[in-house]
C-alpha cells in the first residue's frame, strides 16, 4: 500500500476550513493531521471533512487555542488524547488505523511555541516547552513508542538543524533554534530511535523550510524560512519512506497559515 499523511498547523480550522478543503482535494492524503485548529470539539467543522471524503476523524480541542485533530480516508480503530505537563492543553493525539493500514500507530504533536525570550528562569512559556521536550522524550522511550510501525508528525516548534533556518548565526538565540531547545527535541528523537523522513530527500547541508513568518512583507522574496514541522517514522517504516514535498504553494494563498502543509509517502 501506498500510503500518504500530511502535517499542517492551520492556525485556526474553522478561519481556513476552505483552505483545508482546496488542500484536501488536490492533494487527497490518506491522512491529515492538523495543529493549532483553535476549536472545542462539538465546534469542529465535521461535515467539511466527511463531505471531502474524510469520514474518520479525531479530536482533540479547546476554545480558541491549540487543539489537534486527524481526518482519515482509512479507518480509526482506537484514539488515544494525552496530557503533557500536568496541563489541559490539547496538544497531542494518538490514533491506530484500521483498513489497509491496520495497526500503523499515527501521533499528531503541537509542541508549545514557548514565547520570546529564551530564557526559563523569567519566561514561564520557555521553561514549558522545555518541560514538554523532555517529558516527550521520557515518553517515547519508556513506552517504547517507536517500536512498532508508528508516526510521529507535527508543529514541534523547533528547528533543529543548521540549514532548518534561513542563518544560524542570526538565530542561535532565538526561541526555536537555541541550543537547549535543539538537545531537547534531539533527546525526544534518539529516545523513540525515530527516523527524520523529510530529511531522507533533502540533505543536512541544504536548507529546508515549513513556516514563513507573517511579519515579513515579502515571504517568499525574503524567503526567511524556519523548518518547525516535523515528519518522523518508527526505523521500521525508513526504508518504506518514497517521497516528501513541503508545499510552498500553499503559504501564498489567500488569509492562509504561517506554516505550509507537509506531505510523506510510505509504502507500507
Amino acid at each position: 500500500m501506498r500510503f500518504t499523511i500530511s502535517t499542517w498547523n492551520i492556525n485556526s480550522v474553522r478561519l481556513r476550513i476552505g483552505l483545508v478543503e482546496r488542500y484536501l482535494a488536490e492533494h487527497q492524503p490518506d491522512v491529515l493531521c492538523l495543529q493549532e485548529t483553535k476549536v472545542r470539539d462539538g465546534e469542529f467543522p465535521l461535515g467539511a471533512f466527511h463531505k471531502a471524503g474524510y469520514k474518520h476523524v479525531a479530536i482533540n480541542g479547546q476554545k480558541g487555542y491549540h487543539g489537534v485533530a486527524i481526518a482519515s480516508k482509512l479507518p480509526i480503530a482506537a484514539t488515544i488524547k494525552r496530557q503533557f505537563c500536568g496541563k489541559e492543553d490539547s496538544r497531542h493525539l494518538h490514533v491506530t488505523l484500521g483498513g489497509e493500514a491496520a495497526g500503523l500507530e499515527v501521533h499528531n504533536f503541537y509542541v508549545p511555541a514557548g514565547g520570546d525570550e529564551p530564557d526559563p528562569e523569567i519566561n514561564e512559556k520557555f521553561a514549558h516547552k522545555l518541560a514538554f521536550l523532555d517529558e516527550m522524550a521520557a515518553w517515547a522511550e519508556g513506552g517504547a513508542v517507536a517500536a512498532g510501525r508508528a508516526i510521529l508528525v507535527g508543529d514541534l516548534n523547533v528547528a533543529p538543524l543548521e540549514h532548518d533556518v534561513w542563518s544560524h548565526k542570526a538565530l542561535r538565540n532565538i526561541v526555536s533554534h537555541t541550543p537547549i531547545e535543539i538537545e531537547k527535541l534531539q533527546r525526544a528523537q534518539a529516545s523513540g530511535d525515530w527516523f527524520d523522513a523529510l530529511r531522507k530527500f533533502v540533505p543536512d547541508s541544504e536548507k529546508l523550510y515549513t513556516w514563513w513568518s507573517y511579519r515579513s512583507p515579502d515571504w517568499a522574496a525574503a524567503n526567511k524560512g524556519r523548518r518547525l514541522d516535523h515528519v518522523w517514522v518508527s526505523q521500521s517504516l525508513g526504508d518504506g519512506v518514497t517521497s516528501m514535498h513541503v508545499n510552498r504553494d500553499a503559504r501564498g494563498w489567500e488569509r492562509t497559515s504561517d506554516h505550509a502543509p507537509v506531505k510523506v509517502e510510505i509504502a507500507l
